[in-house]
Protein backbone atom coordinates (compact mmCIF):
# COMPACT_ATOMS: atom_id res chain seq x y z
CA UNK A 1 0.00 0.00 0.00
CA UNK A 2 2.77 2.44 0.93
CA UNK A 3 4.71 1.57 -2.23
CA UNK A 4 1.64 2.26 -4.38
CA UNK A 5 1.14 5.60 -2.65
CA UNK A 6 4.78 6.54 -3.19
CA UNK A 7 4.61 5.49 -6.84
CA UNK A 8 1.46 7.57 -7.34
CA UNK A 9 3.00 10.54 -5.55
CA UNK A 10 6.13 10.28 -7.72
CA UNK A 11 4.03 10.15 -10.88
CA UNK A 12 2.03 13.20 -9.83
CA UNK A 13 5.18 15.15 -9.01
CA UNK A 14 6.69 14.26 -12.37
CA UNK A 15 3.58 15.62 -14.10
CA UNK A 16 3.79 18.87 -12.15
CA UNK A 17 7.43 19.55 -13.04
CA UNK A 18 8.37 21.14 -16.34
CA UNK A 19 9.54 18.72 -18.99
CA UNK A 20 11.91 19.46 -21.84
CA UNK A 21 9.66 20.15 -24.83
CA UNK A 22 10.18 18.22 -28.06
CA UNK A 23 10.27 21.17 -30.44
CA UNK A 24 12.03 21.23 -33.82
CA UNK A 25 14.85 23.67 -34.43
CA UNK A 26 12.78 25.70 -36.94
CA UNK A 27 10.00 25.98 -34.34
CA UNK A 28 12.49 27.01 -31.64
CA UNK A 29 13.75 29.74 -33.94
CA UNK A 30 10.22 30.88 -34.81
CA UNK A 31 9.20 31.01 -31.13
CA UNK A 32 12.26 33.05 -30.24
CA UNK A 33 11.64 35.39 -33.18
CA UNK A 34 8.04 36.10 -32.09
CA UNK A 35 9.10 36.93 -28.53
CA UNK A 36 12.03 39.09 -29.70
CA UNK A 37 9.79 40.99 -32.11
CA UNK A 38 7.21 41.64 -29.40
CA UNK A 39 9.88 42.94 -27.01
CA UNK A 40 11.22 45.19 -29.78
CA UNK A 41 7.69 46.48 -30.39
CA UNK A 42 7.40 47.25 -26.65
CA UNK A 43 10.67 49.20 -26.81
CA UNK A 44 9.26 51.31 -29.68
CA UNK A 45 5.88 51.68 -27.94
CA UNK A 46 4.34 50.10 -31.04
CA UNK A 47 1.18 48.69 -29.48
CA UNK A 48 -0.31 47.44 -32.74
CA UNK A 49 2.78 45.38 -33.56
CA UNK A 50 3.15 44.04 -29.99
CA UNK A 51 -0.55 43.13 -29.89
CA UNK A 52 -0.16 41.31 -33.22
CA UNK A 53 2.22 38.77 -31.66
CA UNK A 54 -0.33 37.84 -28.99
CA UNK A 55 -2.60 34.85 -29.56
CA UNK A 56 -6.22 35.37 -30.58
CA UNK A 57 -7.33 34.46 -27.04
CA UNK A 58 -5.07 37.16 -25.53
CA UNK A 59 -6.23 39.66 -28.15
CA UNK A 60 -9.84 38.83 -27.29
CA UNK A 61 -9.15 39.28 -23.59
CA UNK A 62 -7.74 42.80 -24.03
CA UNK A 63 -9.69 43.91 -27.07
CA UNK A 64 -7.31 46.61 -28.32
CA UNK A 65 -3.61 47.39 -28.60
CA UNK A 66 -4.03 50.36 -26.23
CA UNK A 67 -5.58 48.27 -23.45
CA UNK A 68 -2.92 45.59 -23.98
CA UNK A 69 -0.08 48.12 -23.78
CA UNK A 70 -1.53 49.70 -20.62
CA UNK A 71 -1.46 46.26 -18.97
CA UNK A 72 2.12 45.62 -20.11
CA UNK A 73 3.36 49.03 -18.91
CA UNK A 74 1.77 48.55 -15.48
CA UNK A 75 2.47 44.89 -14.76
CA UNK A 76 5.31 43.73 -16.99
CA UNK A 77 8.02 46.40 -16.80
CA UNK A 78 10.86 43.85 -17.08
CA UNK A 79 9.72 42.76 -20.57
CA UNK A 80 8.42 46.22 -21.51
CA UNK A 81 11.81 47.86 -20.95
CA UNK A 82 14.41 45.13 -20.45
CA UNK A 83 18.08 45.93 -20.02
CA UNK A 84 19.02 42.43 -21.16
CA UNK A 85 17.26 39.34 -22.51
CA UNK A 86 18.66 35.79 -22.60
CA UNK A 87 16.68 32.90 -24.05
CA UNK A 88 16.82 29.69 -22.06
CA UNK A 89 15.25 26.29 -22.67
CA UNK A 90 11.83 25.49 -24.03
CA UNK A 91 9.76 23.30 -21.72
CA UNK A 92 6.25 21.93 -21.53
CA UNK A 93 4.25 23.47 -18.67
CA UNK A 94 0.63 22.47 -18.15
CA UNK A 95 0.63 20.94 -21.62
CA UNK A 96 1.88 24.09 -23.36
CA UNK A 97 5.15 24.72 -25.16
CA UNK A 98 6.75 27.40 -22.98
CA UNK A 99 9.87 29.48 -23.65
CA UNK A 100 11.90 30.49 -20.59
CA UNK A 101 13.58 33.87 -20.90
CA UNK A 102 15.99 35.39 -18.37
CA UNK A 103 15.36 39.14 -18.25
CA UNK A 104 17.12 42.00 -16.48
CA UNK A 105 14.45 44.62 -15.87
CA UNK A 106 14.84 48.40 -16.04
CA UNK A 107 15.56 48.42 -12.29
CA UNK A 108 18.46 45.98 -12.74
CA UNK A 109 16.61 43.08 -11.11
CA UNK A 110 16.58 39.70 -12.85
CA UNK A 111 13.39 37.73 -13.49
CA UNK A 112 12.46 34.64 -15.45
CA UNK A 113 9.69 35.27 -17.95
CA UNK A 114 7.69 32.21 -18.98
CA UNK A 115 6.06 32.53 -22.39
CA UNK A 116 3.43 29.86 -23.16
CA UNK A 117 3.11 29.62 -26.93
CA UNK A 118 0.43 28.32 -29.28
CA UNK A 119 0.75 27.21 -32.87
CA UNK A 120 -1.88 28.78 -35.07
CA UNK A 121 -3.80 27.07 -37.88
CA UNK A 122 -1.42 28.68 -40.40
CA UNK A 123 1.60 27.15 -38.61
CA UNK A 124 2.84 30.37 -37.02
CA UNK A 125 3.46 30.75 -33.28
CA UNK A 126 1.78 33.31 -31.03
CA UNK A 127 2.26 34.29 -27.39
CA UNK A 128 -0.40 32.91 -25.02
CA UNK A 129 0.73 34.93 -22.02
CA UNK A 130 3.72 35.90 -19.93
CA UNK A 131 4.37 34.93 -16.34
CA UNK A 132 7.15 36.56 -14.34
CA UNK A 133 8.84 34.61 -11.56
CA UNK A 134 11.96 34.69 -9.44
CA UNK A 135 15.07 34.15 -11.56
CA UNK A 136 16.46 30.69 -12.10
CA UNK A 137 20.12 29.90 -11.74
CA UNK A 138 22.05 30.05 -15.02
CA UNK A 139 22.55 26.73 -16.75
CA UNK A 140 26.06 25.33 -16.88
Amino acid sequence: MVLRFLALLGALLALALPAQAQVSEPDRSAIRDVIERQIEAFRRDDGAAAFGYASPSIQGMFGSPDTFMDMVRQGYRPVYRPRAVEFREIVTLQGMVTQKVHVIGPDGRPVTALYPMSRQADGTWRIEGCYLQAPEEPQA
